[in-house]
């Protein structure tokens, strides 16, 4: 490495330490906004979770022209791949729509009646369970929307206690994490290695998809247990207060709203078609507004805007994270593995590993594990957490996640999926 790519590898380390730091500091930036009227609106804008990577992105960019140019930042700019970013935005719009809410609603009412559970229990366990593993046929993404957005109306728009939320929300993003990995090409983390190392559908299911189906039940069945009190006085209820009744929406309009989500779905890995499709449905949505709730576009580019802040970050992170990595034993990958993600992207991780020739079989599954089993641990874990995060945030104090109690929430999950994936 040149002088100044060693000064940008250690500027860019330096930026990423400082937007992790950004990301429990943004309560105080809404505090501020608060306090002080003339600069309300940037303080704003600062507290905003989804805005922390893009904001220290950009002062990487600007670090980059300084140091080498902005022909060597543009073509930074041109190496890095925004496929997930992009794909993350349009599968949010498109699932998040009534059409496709209301028909999942619909199914998982009625499954959740059939549970022998009061009030609202069997509902979660439902959404918990059913909706993660969902995620391995719909991708990760999009069962995040879909169960936030249940969530959303079935639960937290509800006055539910603190605990129960961030409870909820841990065991969401670890179950949405392991959930996705019945199948190749469902979770990120996974999607990464699947086509270099060779690793099929028989191959995910014996070797992930049965111990990630365990782990998502059983962290569903124990926070149902464990707020069951709480959750059996609520009645189960899909709307949220004060909503009024919904119309069913036209067999046909529902249809079509699948088949466009189908359609992005298997075009994830060709940003033009899958836009070009989203810019169809936005016209198909306008066309039958009556039939439609606002489309959550405000929600889904400030969630592109932190994956692609993450992904301008990431990409100086190798220098460090690599030899971290790879410097572990087969034996420990999987808890070296589990501990970074919580600091980074996990389909960073796996990508790095992928890179690698001559690892192990052994090695290569636990380093997918310890990625997918530490993808609930912060929202920047794993890349459908910030989804979910934009959707419920607004249900906590100063409608921030605070970084620290989700943590915490989710070690007791993080803990099951880790004893799936390393003793069975």
């Amino acid at each position: 490495m040149t002088s100044s790519q060693n000064l940008i590898a250690l500027i860019a380390a330096t930026l990423f330490a400082l937007a992790i730091l950004h990301t429990f500091c943004v309560s105080y930036f809404a505090r501020l906004a608060q306090r002080q009227s003339s600069h309300a609106g940037l303080w704003h804008w600062l507290s905003e979770i989804e805005v922390v990577f893009g904001f220290w992105a950009l002062l990487l960019l600007l670090a980059i022209a300084v140091v080498d140019g902005t022909q060597a930042m543009t073509h930074y700019i041109d190496g890095r791949n925004f496929t997930e970013p992009m794909f993350v935005f349009a599968i949010m719009v498109i699932s998040a729509t009534r059409p496709v809410l209301q028909t999942l609603q619909q199914l998982l009412q009625q499954l959740a009646r059939i549970t022998p559970l009061p009030g609202s229990c069997g509902m979660l366990v439902i959404v918990l369970t059913l909706v993660p593993l969902l995620g391995s046929l719909i991708t990760e993404p999009a069962a995040m929307t879909l169960a936030a957005l249940l969530l959303h109306r079935a639960l937290f728009s509800r006055g539910i206690s603190a605990a129960l939320k961030y409870a909820t929300l841990g065991v969401l993003f670890v179950n949405i994490s392991i959930g996705g990995t019945l199948t190749p090409y469902a979770a990120p983390p996974v999607l990464m290695v699947a086509g270099t190392w060779q690793w099929d559908l028989p191959f995910m299911l014996a070797n992930f998809g049965w111990r990630a189906a365990l782990a998502v039940s059983l962290n569903a069945l124990g926070l149902t247990l464990l707020f069951g009190k709480e959750l059996a006085r609520l009645p189960m209820q899909t709307a949220q207060p004060g909503e009024p009744t919904q119309a069913p929406v036209p067999l046909l309009l529902t249809l079509v709203h699948l088949a466009f989500l189908a359609a992005v779905v298997i075009s994830a890995h060709h940003p033009a078609l899958f836009i070009a499709l989203l810019l169809g449905f936005i016209g198909i949505s306008q066309a039958y507004a009556q039939h439609q709730d606002r489309l959550l576009i405000r929600e889904a580019l400030l969630v592109a805007v932190f994956l692609a802040g993450l992904v301008i970050l990431g990409g100086q992170q190798q220098w460090w994270l690599q030899p971290l990595l790879l410097g572990m034993h087969s034996d420990t990958v999987f808890w070296g593995a589990t501990a970074l993600t919580a600091v980074t992207d996990n389909a960073a991780l796996t990508y790095l590993g992928s890179l690698v020739e001559g690892l192990s079989e052994e090695f290569k599954i636990a380093l997918v594990a310890g990625a997918v089993t530490g993808g609930g641990l912060t929202i920047i874990a794993n890349a459908p957490n910030p989804a979910g995060a934009a959707i419920l945030r607004q249900h906590f104090v100063q409608q921030t996640v605070h970084p620290l109690a989700l943590l915490l929430a989710a070690l007791p999950p993080t803990a099951v999926a880790a004893l799936a994936f390393r003793l069975l």
